[in-house]
């Protein structure tokens, strides 16, 4: 990895999967709302003004020194906090059962998605400055089990998929900051009886559990998502029907171009076409995996490595529902999906591995 060269296998394969998401959203979404605001381009120009704040946000975060990460970190962090805790407010705006909004007059804003790239970097920050100490439980594990716990607490109130994904990239990071692997094993265990929690004191996470479970029980209900997910992904077969030629995106599938768009990918691309999207994130993950392991200060590579886990964990969570794997929970997938606050946060984290990747994992601050 030489210095002032960053990864220009990882850029490929995020515009890759960028470009695609720019071609699905306008398959997935032109028919219907051709119908509702009679401008089939309505949702893709928009993806497009929002490409443009991502592309400037991954050249500023990419040409930024790593020591600005690190000194910002404890303001990243009170500011993710803030925007957590204004979703409690009458600013959040509750859709599908969760508050995962802020209404900000004309504009809408997501804020569990900045607030996850800058809890990633001050994680990253609280695991460095620990040192030795992290090879103990008691002052290394369980400090910071409470506080990411804490945080992923907060974050649960809102939304149970994204406490989920920061969650598991925390637990990522404490693993590559050495921490041994009972105590990751035994954090956890702790955090089944929270996740349970969460799902059975709220009502629409347990039907969201039970239809998972038994779709067809009300498939036109609960189970409908589930259902017509799955009859795109099977329609698909090898080859796929062709570009622009789903029929679930024509009002069968719910959320065709933002939760489900996986579907819509399956069915006009079919299997390869969903190979090849897993194919990108592999290759994603492995250069953004490569990067933190090459990485010649302890920050540099917890950075690196909790960028790379919250968009290879949201990924495989969203895949995971399409197919029916994993419970609905309203999570996109990385720069596929339609959504202004994901792809602007993504495209800025893959820009921090960029620039990473650029000074050759050093840390001169």
């Amino acid at each position: 990895m030489k210095k002032g060269f960053p990864d220009g296998i990882l850029l490929t394969a995020v515009v890759a999967l960028w470009g695609l998401g720019l071609i699905m959203i306008y398959s997935a979404s032109s028919v219907v709302v051709a119908d509702q605001y009679g401008d089939p381009y309505y949702f893709l120009k928009r993806q497009l003004a929002w490409s443009l704040v991502g592309l400037v946000a991954l050249g500023v975060s990419a040409r930024l020194p790593v020591a600005f990460w690190y000194k910002g970190a404890p303001i990243f962090f009170l500011g993710a906090i803030l925007l957590l805790a204004l979703l409690l407010t009458p600013l959040g705006v509750s859709s599908h059962g969760a508050t995962r909004w802020l209404s900000l007059g004309p504009l809408r804003l997501q804020p569990s998605e900045p607030a996850k790239l800058a809890l990633v970097i001050f994680f990253a920050r609280w695991l460095n400055d620990r040192g030795a100490r992290l090879r103990r439980f008691t002052t290394g594990t369980l400090p910071f089990l409470l506080l990411a716990g804490a945080v992923a607490g907060l974050i649960m109130v809102e939304d149970l998929g994204t406490a989920a994904i920061v969650l598991g990239a925390s637990l990522v990071m404490l693993f590559l900051a050495g921490a041994p692997f009972l105590h990751l094993l035994g954090a956890a265990l702790m955090s089944l009886p929270a996740a349970f929690l969460a799902i059975r004191l709220e009502p629409f996470r347990m039907q969201r559990l039970l239809s998972f479970l038994n779709p067809f029980e009300d498939p036109l209900g609960a189970g409908f998502h589930i259902i017509q997910g799955l009859y795109a992904v099977a329609s698909g077969g090898l080859f796929g029907v062709g570009l622009g030629s789903s029929i679930a995106k024509r009002y069968y599938l719910p959320e065709r171009h933002t939760d489900f768009i996986f579907a819509v990918i399956a069915e006009e691309m079919g299997f390869v076409g969903g190979v090849l999207v897993l194919f990108l994130f592999a290759v994603l993950a492995w250069r953004g995996f490569r990067i933190a392991l090459l990485a010649r200060h302890p920050f540099v590579s917890l950075l690196a490595g909790g960028i790379t886990s919250l968009i290879l964990i949201q990924a495989i969570i969203n895949v995971g529902v399409v197919l029916s794997v994993l419970p609905v929970t309203g999570v996109t997938l990385p720069f596929l999906s339609f959504g202004g606050s994901s792809l602007v946060v993504s495209l800025a984290g893959v820009g921090i591995l960029l620039g990473i990747s650029r000074e050759g994992g050093a840390f001169g601050g």
